[in-house]
């Protein structure tokens, strides 16, 4: 199977879910900091916020720390709240999709497993 270069829409949908998330609670972080805290690249971060910036989602406020250095305080505006609410609803309801297919998995191949038992296999229940 060959990896997707390319994020999906989902994928897409999940960063930035991610970054709102982090930012709510850590609004001085440095995209380099928000980077290494959701295990992404620099790049990618940079280009979640500043879709989330041009969307109206976030806003980025310059201030100075230690005399010379400016650094950012990004703060979810009213509309950024609202999109964290809708993105965390659909990730809620694929993952729910997710794990009810898993299920489903789980309960067949439990199903496989105790019919091979039955038929005298002796394998995979550890006798």
């Amino acid at each position: 199977m060959r990896k997707q270069l390319t994020p999906s829409p989902d994928d897409r949908g999940e960063l930035r879910l991610r970054v709102l998330r982090v930012l709510v609670k850590n609004p001085h972080f440095t995209q380099r900091q928000l980077a290494s805290e959701l295990g992404v690249s620099l790049g990618g971060v940079n280009y979640a916020l500043k879709r989330l910036v041009e969307r109206g989602y976030v806003k980025a406020n310059n201030f100075r720390i230690s005399g010379s250095k400016t650094r950012y305080l990004y703060l979810l505006t009213p509309k950024g709240v609202a999109e964290k609410t809708s993105l965390a609803t659909a990730f809620l309801d694929r993952k729910l999709e997710e794990y009810k297919v898993l299920r489903q998995e789980i309960e067949a191949l439990k199903g496989e497993v105790g019919s091979s038992d039955a038929a005298g296999s002796g394998k995979g229940s550890g006798s």
